[in-house]
């Protein structure tokens, strides 16, 4: 029996694997998820929407549409993603699962999506230069790919992890990598780690964060290379910003490093796969305020396209990008903004036609919203409209293809993660802990507002009729039918 439930679980990773590589046009892949939650936006398009049914109330202190709750460490930057009946999230190690594992650390946890209840973790320790490149406490941040079996994310060490989704559990040590210290029933099952650091010479500026998205065979992922820990110089200017590597063995097919010396602060941004103009492209933000297009097969740039001001001076007028790309047709969506170490300030949206070729700074905007604020979040386009939140808690909602702002809402509070579409109801948390809850559309519509107690500054995932928000130290299961 046990033979026969393998057979069928490989044969389903293939037939997934042959979906996205063969049968769904990357064009298509931007519409709403109605199953698992795979990676950070639900698809490789990063489009941020579901279907199903999500409550539009719930209380942390009756239970009311709670399914449950787990513990986290405390600090909680990674989104959570949900397949196969698991959920996965980085955090840190403030809240110790395994007696061997003590101290900080990065964490990877998995938890099962029914109950709750633990089932194996990743803990990697601290590296070595501190502050610089590890800050304490932080933990993972990037949010995990999940493609069958095989889990992709990048640690606190910046190495990008393969793991088998079960851990040690299946009683099972996946190789190549048979010789893990730990091969308990809650210890990670790893398949191959590729080390940015060593291998690429890569400089993590106080944390590692991207969360990989994919397209056949490959994986891209960025590498967070940025400046030294007092800011004056970029130390490896030649390391590469976006790697793509053979997601079976973790082997380079190609890198881009164009930031160079131009690196304001630090990358800490996902890449986003669309197809535009019939061309699979690998949209990447960089840490020099430019946004680039990659041929997604062999790296070929395709176009680049600079959000400032060509007299923008950092860090007062010139700003770096934090979010990751949306895109709706033709058309790319980001905002800039810097670290929130910095504050607010002045930010700007744009529009940019994905059609061009080679520096495409004074030809590519279709349109440029300059309403907003410095984002660190994400947009999500949704029926002709696009949904943004700023850093200093405006969310704003604009004609997709005019830019024409339809409407403001104001959370009155931070916002570190990006809003998700379920249905017709948008999901954003913010850093007092609260998930508003508005009806999509061309007029604010406020449906509800639930707090979590504790601030957000992840990305509500939905997935199966669930939502799952991780808070700082505490991961929800909100389960239950909308009136």
């Amino acid at each position: 029996m046990l033979e026969l439930i393998q057979i069928e679980c490989k044969r389903r990773d293939l037939l997934t694997a042959l979906f996205y590589m063969l049968v769904v046009p990357l064009s298509l892949v931007g519409e709403p998820v109605s199953a698992d939650w795979p990676m950070f936006g639900g698809t490789p398009q990063r489009s941020l929407q579901a279907e199903g049914e999500i409550p539009d109330q719930w209380s942390v202190k009756t239970g009311l549409n709670i399914r449950w709750m787990a513990e986290l460490g405390t600090q909680t930057y990674s989104s959570p993603i949900i397949s196969r009946g698991k959920v996965f999230v980085g955090t840190n190690n403030d809240k110790p699962r395994n007696p061997y594992h003590q101290g900080d650390m990065g964490v990877l946890m998995a938890f099962d999506e029914a109950t709750g209840n633990f089932l194996w973790q990743a803990a990697t320790s601290k590296l070595e230069t501190g502050t610089a490149q590890d800050w304490p406490g932080v933990g993972v941040c990037s949010s995990p790919l999940i493609i069958g079996d095989r889990m992709y994310f990048v640690n606190n060490r910046n190495q990008l992890v393969a793991l088998d989704t079960e851990g040690f559990r299946d009683g099972e040590n996946d190789g190549p990598i048979t010789g893990e210290q730990y091969q308990n029933i809650t210890d990670a099952d790893y398949i191959w780690v590729l080390d940015l650091i060593e291998e690429f010479g890569v400089y993590p500026h106080n944390a590692s964060n991207s969360s990989p998205a994919f397209l056949g065979e490959l994986i891209f992922v960025g590498t967070s290379n940025g400046r030294s820990e007092h800011h004056s110089i970029v130390p490896s200017p030649e390391a590469p910003s976006l790697v793509a590597v053979n997601r079976d063995n973790g082997e380079l097919r190609w890198s881009d490093n164009s930031p160079k010396n131009n690196i304001l602060n630090g990358q800490w941004t996902s890449p986003t796969v669309a197809s535009i103009g019939g061309v699979n492209q690998v949209i990447m933000p960089n840490g020099d305020g430019w946004i680039r297009a990659f041929r997604a097969q062999t790296g070929e740039k395709l176009w680049e396209f600079d959000t400032n001001p060509s007299d923008s001076v950092y860090p007062g007028t010139r700003n770096e990008i934090l979010g990751t790309p949306g895109v709706l047709g033709e058309l790319v969506y980001i905002a800039n903004g810097q670290d929130p170490e910095n504050g607010e300030g002045e930010g700007a949206l744009f529009a940019i036609d994905g059609h061009g070729r080679g520096d495409i700074t004074g030809t590519g905007v279709v349109w440029q919203y300059s309403g907003i604020r410095r984002s660190i979040s994400s947009p999500v386009i949704h029926e002709g409209l696009i949904y943004y939140p700023d850093f200093s808690g405006f969310f704003h909602c604009l004609d997709a293809r005019s830019g024409e702002l339809l409407w403001v809402h104001d959370t009155f509070a931070a916002i570190w993660g990006s809003p998700v579409v379920v249905g017709d109801r948008i999901y954003l948390g913010d850093e007092d802990g609260d998930v508003v809850i508005l009806r999509t559309g061309s007029r604010e519509e406020v449906v509800g507002e639930n707090n979590l107690g504790a601030p957000i500054y992840t990305t509500p995932s939905p997935a199966n009729n669930s939502l799952y928000i991780a808070t700082m130290g505490q991961l929800f299961s909100i389960h239950g039918k909308t009136e």
